[in-house]
């Protein structure tokens, strides 16, 4: 009884702190301690206990480092020029008919060279919504194809947080996941492609604004040189530079460009890449501010405390009935609805990316090695369900936060077209696609 009161009452924290906007880092500190004093009562002495958390708490230390320097490139790269050198180009390109495609491809490029779905949302997402609104677009369509293209990083990025914690958890290669990914994504791209472009046919833009480009054409020089951040995080990875390397050369060359390309003051940028960027135009104050070390704290907090408390979850045998539940689904409906069951009730109970993944692995793992399927596997079928998925769920924070900085409400969640794509894809074609991706030990072919 005791287990379901701490659940219940956890829950309800995590619940309060979506509503008033406070980091769910306390709820998960709640979580543990209400744990730990079950733990405590059941005869564990507090030693014991914190081998139980650092049994999964040990997997997320080396991401630490890497979230400090995503944090500054988030900066950087908007102090460089590199974001607005997109965003200016991208509006160009716009035609009547194919703006809100535009839009999807668009965010799709920005997220998969910065790894943030919340980035650019804030940024370039901002701006499109903005120009939906003045040139008679359905704002609803526009959000859902935003969402999309942001999530399509979020999910396959190199810089990727969300995906940088799936192969620490499930204890994989990064770089394996990702072309894992990739052969799995081309065919929910290519729907997603074809259902933008309908609708932006459909949906006509009438006008484009020119006083924001004007506006950041004024604020920046845009010449190529914005684009080596860009093309160094995108290049790199693809020669199996590893992924923090990476990104130090790409905020030093954000940083060069900052200082040598728009003027600003060595000591100013530094600034920004630590406590984020503002740029000096009122007019771009609300779409190109933000990033930073500090701004990544809470994201990694939450990440460490969600580790731990996993582990203590694990220790203390909480989910081990549910495993039970799992491998009966697994062996009636089969490994990926299984997989996909766990993230949507995961992702509607704890609001929170992260804590998908977190709660998805161990409860998984077993059922996975038992059919003779690996971690790889694993990964690539978590990836394809609660990565994405997360934000089809309008109260979890993948799906709220986006919405509310898009000044977009539910209605633009049937039109984040793939974000259903990729699990329904993945869940009808894994048998014929994947079926030589990996071998019976789970090892990547």
């Amino acid at each position: 009884m005791s287990v379901v009161i701490s659940a219940a009452v956890f829950i309800a924290a995590m619940i309060a702190c979506m509503i008033a906007g406070v980091d769910t880092f306390f709820a998960l500190l709640l979580g543990i301690a209400l744990f730990s004093v079950i733990g405590l009562k059941r005869g564990h002495k507090m030693a014991a206990l914190w081998r139980m958390m650092w049994s999964e708490g040990r997997k997320l230390v080396p991401l630490l480092l890497i979230f400090v320097f995503i944090g500054a490139i988030t900066a950087l790269w908007r102090s460089s020029g590199t974001i607005t050198f997109f965003i200016y180009y991208g509006i160009q390109i716009i035609r009547p008919g194919i703006f809100i495609l535009v839009a999807f491809l668009l965010t799709c490029l920005l997220s998969y060279a910065l790894g943030t779905s919340f980035g650019v949302t804030g940024t370039v997402g901002i701006i499109l919504m903005a120009l939906a609104r003045s040139g008679g677009v359905d704002t609803a369509i526009t959000a859902g194809a935003v969402l999309s293209g942001a999530y399509f990083g979020d999910r396959c990025s190199p810089a990727s947080s969300s995906g940088l914690l799936v192969a620490a958890v499930t204890e994989t290669k990064q770089y394996d996941n990702i072309r894992n990914m990739h052969r799995t994504g081309w065919l929910p791209m290519l729907v997603s492609i074809a259902i933008y472009a309908a609708l932006s046919a459909a949906n006509p833009i009438q006008s484009v604004e020119d006083s924001l480009l004007n506006t950041l054409t004024e604020s920046f020089s845009l010449s190529l040189w914005t684009v080596v951040p860009a093309l160094l995080m995108l290049v790199l990875p693809m020669v199996k530079v590893s992924i923090s390397t990476t990104l130090i050369v790409s905020c030093a060359a954000a940083f060069a460009v900052s200082v040598l390309v728009q003027g600003m003051p060595a000591w100013d940028t530094l600034y920004a890449a630590v406590m984020g960027y503002t740029p000096q135009s009122a007019e771009l104050t609300a779409i190109l501010s933000g990033g930073g070390v500090l701004n990544m704290m809470g994201t990694s907090f939450a990440v460490m405390a969600t580790g731990l408390f996993a582990g203590l979850l694990s220790g203390l045998g909480v989910l081990d009935g549910l495993k039970g539940v799992v491998e009966k689904l697994a062996v009636k409906w089969g490994l990926f609805p299984a997989t996909v069951l766990v993230s949507l009730v995961a992702g509607m109970i704890f609001c929170n990316q992260s804590i998908i993944i977190m709660m998805a692995y161990p409860l998984l793992r077993h059922v996975y090695e038992r059919r003779g399927h690996g971690n790889e596997e694993l990964a690539l079928d978590v990836e394809n369900s609660g990565i994405v998925m997360a934000a089809l769920i309008p109260w979890n924070i993948a799906g709220s936060v986006p919405l509310q900085m898009l000044d977009a409400g539910p209605s633009a969640i049937p039109y984040m077209v793939l974000l259903y794509m990729i699990p329904l894809c993945h869940g009808l074609s894994k048998k014929w696609l994947t079926k030589n991706m990996f071998s019976r030990k789970g090892e990547v072919t």
